[in-house]
Formats: structure tokens, sequence, C-alpha cells
């Protein structure tokens, strides 16, 4: 027998905007996706607002409250993180919700639900934008000044399949998360001036040269990354679309920028053709071209030409010539340049085998020129690598080259930002909070666009005790680099626990795909704050289990906090995770 009763509750009725043409174009990445977003945000806030999930459909689904401030604060959390969760994803990728909320009557029938009320919760869904929340009078005059929230009126309006009109209101959400916003690929950024360069395309017919057009490339990236008027995406992201044919509206629209710059290399013996192109994104045409014939040791004279004709040709946004550039000591030698640009490349790829080969192209490069700076600096940085991904026989050894390397360059080039880069981290495992800062504030000053050293000022001010600053720093390195390092969700959480915004730490933890030790602790740490604690337990069970000998007293002297509140909000929170001290 099937028994049903009536009952007065809210509704809300969510489903995903463009389902099918997501599942067209990418159906076991939409899935997975879809999934990550129930797992991580979905089900944990209906769960914590008291909510029941009703039944889902393929893209939608169906969730009751007793309170209506429940089912509101559920709906503005959930479309606020996915927001942020979209900030980072290009839109023909980004998953978006429209949510409608009613408070209405309904049948209850084997656990389902039935009614007008659910029918009008469905209509309220379908009149509300891409990322936004429509909710009927009879939830507006319940919510009344029991939450913070803003309701834009929107009349009455007629739906389908139901007779009387609805009075519909929009929730409006808080600074800086706005209906419809599909994060980057939205087009223009209405900022500043934005530009992609895209990886040269090596001409000569030999792989071996390829080493030498993505070292141009990036060169060129650096060199216009300078401009604190221009929002250059990094060579990371880019180099993406390595090899493959460009569209350069798709282009535009995944990395959300104004401009586009491509071009080709061509080089034979000692000589040197480039050929580059500035087009206008949004229209698709050509503002510029120029074709560069010369001798392989005018390189540098064809970047800086390079540079300086794609800012002052930005239609007079940027006033290119007004502004000094920054100086740089750079190599006569040609042979000490492209062991550097291929070491550079080999560095990106993150690989012990990779990393050794680096080592050696530098070692060549110092070798055929001793005063070469930007080749210390980066000898430094890949002996980094190899020291922070235990790849040196020798951690102790390998901090002390690092140091020789960085002091090296130093003295030969004060105004190369990854010597300054360097030196910053170096000096932040050390604890030399004063020092670090000087360093990352010198390689900010000469490189502001650079997302490796705007991720790491997010970092340090996390150290420091700024975590909110340390927050905004590294979601803009994420602008930046669409396509960042895994690391930087590890910089995000760490920061977003220390602010004390446990679930969004959680959230930025769980992106990452092989936590390691640190990664659980954090994720231990901020399920206990959040009171969590089967979740709690099960992160500790992980930290111990990959590190057998983990104790938090020990632990916590890795770590590079400056405010004892800081360690001890940590060290809190470790504990009520239930892990040994």
């Amino acid at each position: 027998m099937v028994y049903s009763e009536r009952k007065l509750v809210a509704i809300l009725a969510a489903d995903v905007v463009g389902y099918s043409r997501l599942m067209e174009v990418d159906e076991p990445g939409t899935l997975a996706r879809l999934k990550t977003h129930r797992l991580e945000l979905i089900d944990p806030a209906i769960a914590k607002h008291r909510g029941r999930l009703v039944k889902t459909t393929g893209d939608g689904l169906l969730v009751e409250f007793q309170s209506v401030v429940d089912a509101v604060e559920c709906a503005t959390e959930i479309q606020t993180r996915m927001a942020r969760r979209n900030a980072d994803v290009s839109a023909a990728r980004a998953i978006r919700l429209r949510i409608g909320i009613n408070l209405g009557d309904v049948i209850v029938e084997d656990d389902d639900i039935f009614g007008d009320g659910v029918n009008v919760a469905a209509r309220l869904e379908a009149l509300a934008e891409p990322g936004g929340i429509c909710v009927s009078a009879a939830v507006r005059d319940q919510v009344g000044g029991r939450l913070d929230a803003l309701f834009e009126d929107r009349g009455e309006q007629s739906v389908k399949n139901i007779t009387r009109p609805i009075h519909i209101y929009r929730v409006v959400l808080g600074a800086g998360v706005s209906p419809g916003d599909a994060g980057p690929g939205t087009g223009k950024t209405g900022v500043k001036p934005s530009i992609a360069v895209l990886p040269f395309a090596n001409m000569s017919g030999d792989p071996e040269q390829e080493f030498f057009a993505d070292g141009l490339t990036e060169d060129i990236i650096t060199e216009l990354s300078r401009f604190r008027e221009l929002l250059v995406i990094s060579r990371n992201s880019v180099f993406v679309h390595k090899g493959k044919p460009v569209k350069v509206r798709e282009v535009a629209r995944e990395f959300a920028v104004d401009y586009v710059v491509e071009g080709s290399v061509r080089k034979a013996g000692d000589r040197v053709r480039v050929t580059v192109q500035l087009i206008d994104a949004e229209t698709d045409t050509h503002i510029w071209a120029e074709r560069y014939d010369r001798d392989l040791k005018d390189i540098f004279a064809i970047q800086d030409e390079v540079t300086a004709a794609v800012v002052a040709t930005l239609s007079g946004r940027v006033e290119a010539a007004t502004h000094e550039r920054v100086a740089r000591k750079r190599t006569e030698n040609m042979a000490a340049y492209e062991c550097v640009l291929a070491g550079k490349i080999l560095h990106h790829r993150s690989a012990r085998e990779d990393n050794a080969e680096a080592q050696r192209l530098l070692d060549r490069a110092i070798e055929l020129d001793p005063k070469y700076a930007h080749a210390h600096a980066w000898k430094g940085c890949v002996i980094g690598q190899s020291y922070v991904y235990g790849w040196c026989p020798d951690k102790h050894l390998a901090l002390k080259e690092v140091a020789q390397e960085l002091e090296t360059a130093l003295a030969l080039d004060n105004n190369d930002p990854d010597v300054h880069r360097v030196l910053a981290a170096l000096n932040l495992v050390f604890d030399n909070h004063d020092k670090a800062t000087y360093h990352q504030q010198r390689a900010l000053s000469l490189n502001p666009n650079n997302d490796l050293i705007v991720v790491q000022q997010g970092e340090l001010l996390t150290w420091l005790g700024r975590a909110e600053d340390g927050i905004e720093w590294i979601h803009r390195a994420m602008r930046l680099n669409p396509y960042h390092p895994e690391r930087y969700w590890n910089h995000l959480g760490r920061a977003q626990y220390t602010a004390r915004a446990y679930a969004d730490a959680i959230e930025s933890l769980s992106r990452i795909a092989r936590p390691d030790y640190s990664h659980h602790a954090l994720l231990a740490a901020s399920s206990a704050q959040l009171g969590n604690k089967t979740a709690a337990s099960a992160h500790a069970g992980e930290v111990t289990t990959l590190e057998p000998g983990f104790a938090i007293n020990k632990y916590l002297t890795t770590l590079h906090y400056k405010e004892a509140t800081d360690r001890e909000h940590y060290r809190e929170g470790l504990l009520k995770a239930g892990l040994p001290e």
C-alpha cells in the first residue's frame, strides 16, 4: 500500500546549464566534473543546511528543507562556491547551475514529493540566470530580515503549466559573484589589456630546434610581463596549445584575453627568421605583423622590437614609450643562451630525468659564459626543484649550491626577477621572513605578471599572518595561469585554513589528485575544525599511513608561520583530528 501525506516545505530545484551541449562535447569529462561537484560541494552543502535530497535526474536535483532560511543559505553557498570553482575553468568546460526555491504544499509518497509546490520551484529554476537563484514571493516574505541577503524584485511572470502569475525575486549574490559569470572564457576582462602569446611554430624542419622556438616564446612572454599595464597569460597555460591547430577566438575565450600573439621561428646556422602577428581576439583581425630576418646575435634586439611593437600597438591603451624598461645584462654567447632556453623548457616538465639534463645544460651555459647571470639564476632554480622533489642525494649540499648560484647571479645582475624569486623562497626555508619579503617585493616589482612570482606572494603573505591577502594573490596567479600547477591548490588551501575558511580549504585541497601526508594533515585539521569527526579521522589515518613517524610538534617545525597564533591554530586543528603530538 502507498501512503501519502501533505506538508509545507521549502523546495529547491536545480539543473545544469547547457547539459546536453556539455555532454555532446565531452561526455566522460562532464560526468566526472559533475560527480566531483556533487561529492565535494553540493551534497555536503545540502547536509550542512539540513536538507533532504529527494531525487536526481541526469542534470538536475530536487531537495526539500524544513526551513526556508536553510534552503536560501544552501543555494547561496552552492552558487558562490561554484563560481569560485569555475574561476579557472574555460567556458567550454564550466558547469553552472540554475536554482529555484519555492515554499509550498507538497504530497509525499514513498520518499518522493509531488504537487503544485514542486512545479512552481521547477519553473523558478528555469527563470534563473546561469549561476543565479530565483525564489517565490513566499520565500522572500518568510526569509524577511533573518538573512543578510538582498532580493531583487522581478515582478509577476506567467510560466508554463501554471495558470496564475508567479511573483519572483532574484537573490543578489555577494561581491565578486554574479549570475552568468562563467569564469575565464567570458570575453574581455574590462580591467586592463590582456594578451596570450601562443607557442611559436618551429619552421626549421629540425626537431632539435623546438627548444629554441619554445624558449623564444617564453622570453617574449617574460618581456611583455614586465609591463604592469598588461595582463599576460603565463607560458604554462599557453603551451597546452603547442603543436595544435589554433582558432584565435576559441583561445581568447579560453583565457579571457583581448589580444593574441602568434608567430614562427626558422633558424639555420647563424641566421634566424622570426614572423610575428598581433590579433584582436574579438574581431579576429590582424592589428600588426612583422618579419625579422637577422643574424642570430640580434635575437635580443628582435625580442625588444616585438614586445615594444605589440605593447605600443594596443590602440593607445598602453603608453609603452613612457615607461622605463628594466635593464638586463644579457650574454653575448649564443650557444650559452640556447643552453639556458633548453634548460628552462626541461625544468618546466617537472621530471627527474629532465631536471638532471637541465642542470647539465645550465652547467654548460655557465662554462661558456661564467658571467651569464640568468644562467646562474636558473641553475639555482633547477637545483631547488631537485631539493623540493627529493631528487638530490644530499639536501644540505643542494641548498648550499642554490645559495651559491643565487649569490653569484645577484652579484652579476640585481635586476633578474628569477634571482629574487628563488632567493625569497630560500630565505623562507630558513624562516628569515624579512629577507624573504625584500626579495619577493623585488621580484614582484621586476615582473608583476609572472604567475610563479604572484603565487609566491600569496604563499608568503600566508606565512606572514596575512592569509586573506594571500588568498587574493593566489587567485590572481590562477587567473594568470589557468593551467597552473596542482600545488597552487595547496597554497590556496593553506591560506584558507589560516583564514578560518575551513570549507573552502577542503574544497581546494580536494582538487589535488595525489595528496601527500601534508595535504591530508590540512584536510584533517579543516574537517576537525568543522566538527566532521569522520572525515578528520579518515584524513588523520592517511597521514600516519603515509608518514608513520608523524608527530605534530616535529611537523610544525618544518612550517614557516611568523605569527605564533597561526602556528597554534594549526596545532589545535591537528590535535582535534586526533593526530599524535
